[in-house]
């Protein structure tokens, strides 16, 4: 087996078991020193510490670091720690995550907000402490989990499935702000048998759904040949792809009856022939321009 990641730095957040165990076996088998992160801490006994001998008896190397991904000081320390012990840090997988379903009727802002702060802000505190690392290196390559519950929703998830498409908006700003220094951000939607999908899918159907069947897709967002701006679903041996699309839609002017107008044409602006996925945000107002008779470049970004 050719190991794509020899002498590469791993950090991945949230792996001391289920789909974060999976992907540290996984970096570590493609030759990454992997640093192994759980809230749980790393002493001896703790599932960190368990899943870095673990890689160690297989060969590789790895460390256990606790460390919760709310706490922005802790992450630093735990980058620092990499660096003193290792030198660089290559890779950032965010994969730590909780769970507080509900219907949004019954949904408190308490289980909002912290399902917000692990996902989202946990996700941001870590890519904030490798950040500077990875732009002077000139090498990086960060991973959001996001979810289909993010990016076409589900019942009682509300919380989640906000904090899961913030991270989409966050790769998608990311990705183009690292790619001058060599950093390339993308997104996993994994689907997989853990304890954040216990209760949630039948027996039969988690028997089917190993985490060790995603982490090769995380693999191909890491390696040397990434692509960057990238979201792949995957579960079950199987990968997709998805897209933040714009419909090419219409062009109505300005009138009185505009709003009438959007209304009684909302079937050919929603029509998907010829969608567009759009390289920036700016683009939106680029395309509506030139519908509009007018041509507009792109500003440069800084």
């Amino acid at each position: 087996m050719k190991k794509l990641l020899q002498g590469r730095v791993a950090i991945v957040t949230g792996a001391g078991g289920g789909l974060g165990r999976a992907h540290a076996l996984e970096l570590a088998r493609h030759g990454a020193r992997v640093v192994v992160n759980d809230v749980a801490g790393s002493h001896a006994g703790s599932p960190a510490r368990a899943v870095a001998e673990e890689i160690e008896r297989q060969g590789g190397q790895a460390v256990a670091e606790g460390g919760d991904v709310r706490d922005y000081a802790g992450m630093q320390d735990m980058v620092a720690d990499t660096i003193a012990r290792w030198g660089r840090v290559d890779i950032l997988v965010n994969n730590a995550g909780i769970l507080r379903d509900k219907s949004f009727s019954k949904m408190s802002l308490e289980d909002f907000r912290e399902v917000m702060d692990v996902h989202l802000m946990g996700s941001v505190h870590c890519i904030k402490a490798v950040w500077e690392t990875m732009r002077a290196q000139r090498h990086g390559r960060i991973v959001m989990t996001t979810s289909s519950s993010g990016l076409y929703g589900n019942f009682g998830q509300a919380n989640y499935s906000a904090a899961k498409m913030a991270l989409v908006g966050l790769m998608q700003t990311l990705a183009l702000e690292g790619e001058k220094y060599g950093i390339r951000v993308n997104c996993l939607a994994p689907t997989a048998a853990t304890g954040m999908t216990e209760g949630v899918l039948a027996p039969e159907a988690m028997a089917r759904l190993a985490p060790a069947a995603v982490s090769p897709a995380l693999v191909s967002l890491v390696g040397e040949d990434a692509p960057t701006r990238c979201i792949l679903l995957a579960g079950g041996g199987s990968v997709e792809a998805a897209n933040i699309t714009m419909t090419r839609g219409i062009h109505i002017g300005e009138s009185d009856d505009a709003a009438g107008q959007i209304q009684a044409r909302m079937a050919d602006i929603r029509d998907r022939d010829g969608e567009l996925v759009p390289a920036t945000g700016f683009e939106q107002c680029q395309f509506e321009l030139e519908k509009a008779g007018f041509e507009m470049a792109l500003p440069g970004l800084a």
